[in-house]
């Protein structure tokens, strides 16, 4: 009965042990990573990281990592590759997450490249996502630019949602108002303010 007491105690100091040093060892926190390796990289808890820019007082500008609110898909501690970076055409001091880059053809052309689309899950997890938010599905968008780049980046630009022009002409007239309204202009009076 001892011997079972002690050896469930063991276990126990042995799985808050693990648990303990894999808290302080184990993983990536985005306020912790360096200019150069902030952007792309995502955080032990799922998060993406993005990198900020601040003017000092004395007019330096100065870097910041911090984590967003924006999840990763099925992805923890990593920090993205050189090559990665190289192949879809991305750059380590991009600021903040934005969907801009998508409007450009030669990056659409880089991430939708094989050597990008087809070896860099984290970067495509990323801008499946912000493509998606614009009402885009990031796999037809690699398939029409390869056929047609001009065709799917308007429909980037228009989020995918065109508004249907007018069925018949509409022709406008003026005509003048029911009731008119005289305006007549009275003298200016200074305010008079009562005798103390």
């Amino acid at each position: 009965m001892a011997s079972n007491f002690s050896l469930r105690t063991l276990m126990i100091f042995a799985l808050a042990f693990s648990l303990a040093l894999q808290g302080t060892l184990g993983g990536i926190e985005c306020e912790n990573l360096s200019h150069d390796t902030c952007s792309f990289a995502v955080s032990s808890a799922g998060k993406r990281c993005v990198l900020e820019k601040r003017i000092k007082r004395t007019g330096e500008e100065a870097y910041t990592c911090r984590t967003s609110e924006i999840e990763a898909d099925k992805l923890k501690d990593h920090i993205e590759t050189d090559q990665c970076i190289k192949a879809c055409g991305l750059d380590r001091k991009s600021l903040g997450i934005s969907s801009d880059s998508l409007l450009e053809a030669r990056f659409t052309q880089k991430l939708c490249s094989p050597h990008c689309y087809q070896c860099c899950p984290n970067v495509v997890d990323l801008y499946f996502n912000l493509a998606a938010g614009e009402g885009v599905f990031l796999p037809k968008l690699c398939e029409v630019q390869g056929v047609n780049a001009r065709r799917g980046m308007a429909e980037l630009k228009s989020s995918g949602i065109v508004a249907p022009g007018p069925v018949h002409s509409v022709q406008f007239t003026a005509a003048p108002p029911s009731n008119p309204v005289e305006l007549t202009i009275e003298p200016t009076v200074a305010p008079s303010y009562p005798p103390y």
